[in-house]
Parts: structure tokens; sequence; C-alpha cells
């Protein structure tokens, strides 16, 4: 079994400082393992809207549940700590096609988020005034990627695939689907947009890019793409509004700061 290559050096997932101080040129990408939180998941819980709660209840295994309730737990934590509120007083609302925001009353104009988990690791992402997506995938080997281009990817995606030698040919798959699942994302029009009408940089190795977008071609100068790295396993993509915005990564929870 051959190694996946490395495209870029490991985001360095360290902790944040004491005071964090989001500008208008950052984003800020937490990273957090879902599984760890047993012991906090009842406080996590209660920090849940009733919606999210009913939600939570709906899942039919146990370990699904837990990931949601840690997964939105994590978030409402994480807002908290730039809006200056306490978790279970943040309120959410959603679009037509489902991507949540904050509402006005909770700082919806100050800030936007977007979040993605997979198998247990979940990334938030949080900028101020610009647009913003996320998407974190496990690399199945279960999938037939091929197949699934063929339906989802552009004409010049599917070729460039198709060339690329065979033991690189998932992994570039996965750099694609991400890519364009955050861009998506970040346009909160769901697949309302059509993943073949836009083309995406999938070359291990190659720097992430909006290539080309249909009908308006000049729709992917006003957007960014960068690859996260994480374990070995996973691919995640963030896309954001705009150019010139410097990105840090930290590790979700903060250590706890001595009071002494």
């Amino acid at each position: 079994m051959k190694t996946l290559p490395i495209t870029s050096p490991p985001a360095p997932w360290g902790f944040p400082p004491a005071t964090i101080i989001l500008g208008s040129n950052e984003v800020h990408v937490w990273r957090a393992s879902l599984d760890e939180f047993s012991p906090q998941r009842d406080n996590l819980l209660h920090t849940l809207a009733a919606e999210e709660q009913t939600r939570a209840e709906r899942f039919y295994f146990q370990t699904d549940c837990e990931r949601f309730i840690s997964a939105r737990g994590i978030l409402r934590a994480i807002l908290s700590l730039y809006l200056n509120r306490a978790p279970k007083c943040l309120s959410f609302c959603y679009s037509s096609y489902g991507k949540p925001v904050l509402t006005r009353e909770s700082g919806g104009d100050a800030i936007r988020f977007n979040m993605s988990h997979s198998r247990g690791v979940a990334l938030y992402a949080v900028t101020r005034g610009r647009e913003i997506g996320i998407d974190l995938e496990f690399i199945r080997s279960d999938l037939e990627v091929e197949q699934i281009a063929e339906r989802f990817f552009s004409r010049s995606e599917i070729a460039t695939l198709r060339a690329l030698p065979t033991d690189l040919q998932k992994y570039a798959f996965f750099l694609c689907w991400t890519r364009k699942e955050a861009y998506i994302k970040a346009r909160g029009e769901g697949l309302s947009l059509p993943l073949d009408q836009f083309d995406v940089s999938l070359i291990p190795g190659e720097p992430a890019e909006l290539l080309s977008t249909q009908p308006d071609s000049n729709e992917a100068v006003g957007w960014s793409l960068k690859e996260l790295t994480l374990e070995a396993g996973y691919v995640a993509a963030l896309a954001v509004e705009g150019r010139g915005w410097t990105v840090s990564c930290w590790q979700w929870p903060r250590p706890l700061r001595s009071t002494a």
C-alpha cells in the first residue's frame, strides 16, 4: 500500500494566544477531535438550543448523536470567544440552502463562520466581513472515485484526474472534492450551484486554486482557496471571499490558563 503524498507542510495546529483578536484580513481555523469530549458532553449539551437537542435525539447511532452534540457545542464555545457572549445565548438561522449563520442579535454582522466534520474530526473557520466555507473529508477506500468524478466534476477536472498516475487518483479526487465543497459552502447556494460549472486545481503538490467559473468568468478572481493539512487519511480545504488574507490554525480546546 502506497503512502499518500504530502502536498504541503502540516498546518501548525498549536494553541492560540490568551487574547484572541480577529482582524479584518484574518481567518482563524480551529481543529477539534469530537471523540475526546465524553466527560464534557453533558455540559456541551446544555449549551445547545432546543432545536439542536431535538436534532441530536434523532440520530439512530449513539456515536453520531454524541459527535453532533460535541460539534455544535464546540462551535458555540469557539464563537463565544469572538462575541463575548455565553455559548448558550447564541442563536442561529439558516439560508434557504441550509447554510448556518448567526442571527443579527447574536453578532451575525460581526463575524462569519463555517464548519465541517468527518470521522470524529471537526474544523471551524471564522472570519470578518467575508463569506467563508470549509470542507473536511476522510479518504474512504471504498469509493468508486472515477464514477463520482464523471457525474459531478467538470470535463477539465475529469481529464486532469485521468491523466494522473493511478496511485494518485484517489487522493487527487478528494483534493478536488473538498475544494469544490468549500467553495459552494462559501457561496451558500448548496448544490443549486452545479459542481461541473467551475474548475479547481487538483494535482497533488500544486496550490489550491479556483481556476474558472461559469457563466461569469470573472467570479473566480473574487475567491481564494487553501489546502489544510491534517493527520494522514484526511483532506481539507478552505474557501474565502477576496484575497490578501492570512490564516492561523489552532487546536481546540484551549489550554487552561493559570490564574496564579
